[in-house]
C-alpha cells in the first residue's frame, strides 16, 4: 500500500459515475472498516450521500480494495476504495441488487416537491419526493437506510408521519406511511405541490 496512491482519474473532488458526482453531505460518525481477513479498524466518516462517502482512516488503503464499511447500528456495507491520500479515502457503496416489486395499495401520484425526512436518532434532511399516495411515497435518499427502518416525512403543512423503508433502490427509497393519509388531505396536499 503506497500513500498518495490514486487510481487513475479519481482524486479527492473527482468522481467517474453519477452516484459518485452527487454533493456529499459533511457529516461525523465514527465508524469501522473491515478488511478481507477481518482487520477491523476504527474510522471517521467525514462526507456521505447514498453511492458513497469520504473517512479519515488511521491505516493505508489501496483504491480498488474491497472492505465493508459498519456504522453502530446500521450493519455492514460492502464498499469499494476509490482513492486514499494523506489519511483520507473515497469509497463507493456496492450497489444493492435489483429490488422485487412491491405490490401497491393505492395509485401513487407523480408529483416534484420536498419534504423533510429523517431516520429515528438521525439528523433531518429536506429532500425531493418523486410520487405520492394515501399509503406512501418515494424519496431521494442522503443517508442509505435498510428496508424495515423507521422513518419521519414532514410534509409542508401536515403533521410529521411515521413511515417504514419498503425498497431502496440508488438514490431513491419507497416509504410505507404507518397510517394512511386522508382521502380529503391527500387531494389538498396534491393541489398544494402542483402549485
Amino acid at each position: 500500500m503506497t500513500e498518495g496512491r490514486v487510481s487513475a482519474g479519481e482524486g479527492e473532488g473527482e468522481r467517474s459515475s453519477s452516484d459518485r458526482r452527487r454533493e456529499r453531505r459533511p457529516v461525523s460518525m465514527r465508524g469501522y472498516i473491515i478488511r478481507r481477513g477481518g482487520e477491523t479498524h476504527v474510522i471517521q466518516i467525514i462526507d456521505l450521500n447514498y453511492g458513497g462517502c469520504g473517512i479519515q482512516t488511521p491505516v493505508a488503503l489501496d483504491p480498488g480494495e474491497a472492505i465493508q464499511l459498519s456504522v453502530h447500528n446500521r450493519g455492514a456495507i460492502p464498499a469499494e476504495v476509490r482513492w486514499y491520500r494523506s489519511g483520507k479515502a473515497g469509497l463507493d457503496f456496492e450497489p444493492a441488487p435489483p429490488r422485487a416489486q412491491v405490490e401497491r395499495q393505492a395509485t401513487r401520484v407523480e408529483v416534484s416537491a420536498e419534504v423533510g425526512l429523517r431516520s429515528i436518532g438521525r439528523n433531518s434532511f429536506r429532500v425531493r419526493v418523486f410520487d405520492l399516495s394515501s399509503q406512501g411515497c418515494k424519496v431521494e435518499l442522503v443517508e442509505r437506510p435498510l428496508v424495515g427502518d423507521a422513518m419521519s416525512v414532514k410534509f409542508d403543512g401536515l403533521d410529521v408521519l411515521e413511515a417504514t423503508v419498503a425498497w431502496v433502490e440508488g438514490a431513491t427509497a419507497g416509504l410505507t406511511f404507518r397510517n394512511a393519509i386522508h382521502p380529503a388531505v391527500l387531494d389538498l396536499l396534491l393541489q398544494r405541490m402542483s402549485v
